[in-house]
């Protein structure tokens, strides 16, 4: 089991327990609370998340052991949260392990039908620069690789 799948997991059991959307959204906006901080200089129109209402920012580099670190912020709590979830399961991997492993932990835990329509295409926009990172960083890898 990989990484990013594990984690995945471990936030399925969390929100699991949860009764109510109501203890969902707490959980979630507890979440974006804990973020740490995204640098001031990261948060630059390039680093910006088109397709958001709010105000969202993503950047991300490569570690010296070949893994994506992903920073993130938003202005909006919620958002704010959910850019903590997706940065809890991607952040750290390696760019293969993002790539092979889709967020499944939204459908399972039915975050995709409980998002306002604006917060779903903020969060896709979201998956999709992850993704984006992702590709990029893996084909870096793969051109260091080859002779």
């Amino acid at each position: 089991m990989s990484p990013v799948d594990m984690r995945q997991k471990q936030i399925i059991l969390e929100f699991s327990a949860l009764n109510d959307w109501e203890d969902r959204y707490k959980k979630v906006i507890e979440l974006g609370r804990a973020l740490s901080p995204m640098a001031e200089e990261l948060k630059t129109e390039s680093n910006r998340i088109k397709g958001c209402q709010s105000q969202v920012w993503l950047a991300a580099q490569l570690d010296s052991q070949g893994h994506v670190v992903f920073q993130g912020d938003s202005d909006a709590l919620i958002v704010k949260g959910l850019v903590a979830l997706l940065l809890n399961v991607y952040s750290g991997s390696s760019p293969e392990d993002i790539l092979q492993n889709p967020p499944e932990f939204l459908k399972v835990l039915g975050f995709e039908g409980n998002l306002s329509p604006s917060r779903a295409n903020g969060l896709h926009a979201m998956l999709k620069q992850i993704r984006f990172y992702a590709t990029a960083f893996a084909y870096v890898l793969n051109s260091k690789q080859k002779p």
